[in-house]
C-alpha cells in the first residue's frame, strides 16, 4: 500500500503529499511519464523505421502511417505533457500532487492505449481506439479539478489546451475509422501543443533566464511580460487556427508571417544568448526559436512554396519534441535534487534531436532521398532519447529524494 505524506508548509510555501513507500517510479508524476515517453519515443520510432525500410506491418487495420502520426502526437507527446502538468499544477495551485496508486493507474491507462493500438486486429479497431481515447480526457479531468479547486483561473488557458488535444485525438480516431484524411486532426493537435508552448514557455523561459543571470551577478535581464507577449500569443493562436482549418489560404500566410516576426522579437527580448555557458537553459531558447521558424513554414506552405509535411515536422520535431526534451531534462534534475546543469550526455541528446529536427523536413523536400533522410532523422531521434533514458532512467526509478523547485 502507498502511504501519503503531507505537511503544512511555511507561509508562502507549497504543500506536498507524496507516496513515501511503494515504487519510487510512482512517487511523483514526472517520473513514470517522462521515462515512459523516453522509452516510447525510441520504440515507436524504431517500429516506424522498420515499417518504412522492411515493410513490417504495425498497428494492423489502423495503418502504419496513421499509427506513426498518432503515436508521436498523442502517445509520446501526451506522456511528456502529463508528466509536466502533474508536476507543475501542484506548484501552481498549492494542492497535493497525484501520487502512488492513482498515479500508477493513470500511467497504466496511458500504457493501455499504446498496447491497444498495436493490437487492433486482436481487439477490433473500435474497441482499440475507445481504450486509447480514455487517457487525455482523464488527464483533463484531473488537471481541471486541481486548477478549479485551487482557484487558479489564469491557468485555465492550459486546460483549454488539453480540451483541444482531447478533441483532436477523438477527431483523429474518427477519421481513421471513417477512412477520412487525418491531417486536419493532426494540425489541430500540433496547434494545441504549440499554443501551450507559447503560453507556458513565455512563463518559464524568461523566469529561468533571469534567475540564472541573477545568480551569475548580472543585471541584463529579459524584458518582463507585457503587451507584446500577449499580442504574439494571440496572433500565434490565430495563425495556428487558420492553418488547422485552411492551410493553403492567403489569410493563413498573412497571419503566420506576422506571428513569426512577433515571436522573433519576443525571443530576442529573452536574451537567450546570455545563457550560453549553461546548455540546460540554452536549449529552451533554441527550442523556442523553432516557433517563429514554424510560422514561417506555415506561411511558405500557405503560398504553395513548401509541402504540408515539412511544415508539420518543423513544428513537431523542432518545436514540440525539442521543447519537451528540454523540459524533461531540466525538471528531472530539479525535482530529484540534482544540480541544474547539463552533463555532456544531456548536451549530446540536445544536439541529436536538434539535428533530427533540421534533417527531417528535407525528406519531403528532396523526395529522391526520402528514405535516407527519414531514416537518418529517425536514427538521430532514437539517439537523443536513448541518451535521455540512459542518463535519466536511473534517477527517475531508483532514488527517492525530496523535490525542490526547478528554478
Amino acid at each position: 500500500m502507498f502511504h501519503m505524506r503531507s505537511k503544512s508548509p511555511p507561509r508562502g510555501g507549497i504543500p506536498r503529499g507524496l507516496a513515501t513507500t511503494g515504487p519510487v517510479l510512482f512517487s511523483y508524476g514526472f517520473r513514470p511519464f517522462f521515462l515512459g515517453a523516453g522509452l516510447w519515443a525510441i520504440g515507436a520510432m524504431a517500429a516506424w523505421i522498420a515499417a518504412l525500410s522492411a515493410g513490417i506491418d504495425i498497428a494492423g487495420g489502423y495503418g502504419a502511417a496513421h499509427w506513426h502520426a498518432h503515436e508521436m502526437l498523442f502517445g509520446f507527446s501526451s506522456a511528456v505533457l502529463a508528466g509536466f502538468l502533474l508536476t507543475a499544477v501542484p506548484n501552481w495551485t498549492g494542492r497535493l500532487p497525484v501520487s502512488g496508486l492513482p498515479l500508477a493507474g493513470l500511467f497504466g491507462l496511458w500504457l493501455a492505449g499504446r498496447l491497444a493500438l498495436l493490437a487492433t486486429d486482436l481487439l477490433g479497431l473500435t474497441l482499440a481506439v475507445a481504450i486509447e481515447a480514455l487517457f487525455l480526457p482523464t488527464l483533463l479531468a484531473i488537471c481541471a479539478r486541481e486548477v478549479i479547486a485551487g482557484r487558479k483561473w489564469k491557468d485555465l488557458k492550459v486546460i483549454g489546451g488539453l480540451v483541444l488535444l482531447s478533441c483532436a485525438n477523438a477527431h483523429f480516431h474518427l477519421a481513421v475509422l471513417g477512412g477520412a484524411n487525418v491531417d486536419t486532426a493532426a494540425r489541430l493537435a500540433i496547434g494545441a501543443y504549440v499554443m501551450l508552448i507559447m503560453i507556458v514557455g513565455g512563463r518559464i523561459l524568461p523566469s529561468f533566464t533571469r534567475n540564472w543571470l541573477s545568480k551569475a551577478g548580472r543585471t541584463d535581464f529579459p524584458v518582463p511580460y507585457n503587451r507584446l507577449d500577449t499580442t504574439a500569443i494571440l496572433t500565434g493562436i490565430a495563425a495556428l487556427a487558420s492553418w488547422a482549418l485552411t492551410p493553403e489560404h492567403a489569410l493563413t500566410a498573412a497571419i503566420a508571417i506576422v506571428a513569426s516576426l512577433l515571436h522573433i522579437v519576443r525571443l530576442l527580448r529573452w536574451r537567450g544568448w546570455t545563457t550560453y555557458p549553461e546548455k540546460l537553459l540554452v536549449v529552451l531558447h533554441v527550442a523556442y526559436a523553432f516557433v517563429p521558424l514554424g510560422f514561417a513554414g506555415i506561411t511558405a506552405g500557405a503560398l504553395g512554396l513548401l509541402g504540408e509535411y515539412p511544415v508539420m515536422h518543423v513544428l513537431t520535431v523542432g518545436v514540440i519534441a525539442c521543447m519537451m526534451l528540454a523540459v524533461m531534462t531540466r525538471a528531472s534534475r530539479g525535482h530529484t535534487g540534482r544540480p541544474l546543469t547539463a552533463s555532456p550526455v544531456t548536451s549530446a541528446s540536445y544536439v541529436a534531436l536538434i539535428c533530427a529536427a533540421l534533417v527531417r523536413p528535407f525528406a519531403e523536400i528532396v523526395p529522391s532521398c526520402y528514405h535516407i533522410l527519414a531514416a537518418a532523422s529517425g536514427a538521430l531521434w532514437i539517439c537523443a532519447f536513448a541518451l535521455f533514458c540512459l542518463e535519466y532512467g536511473p534517477m527517475l526509478v531508483c532514488n527517492r529524494r525530496s523535490p525542490r523547485a526547478a528554478a
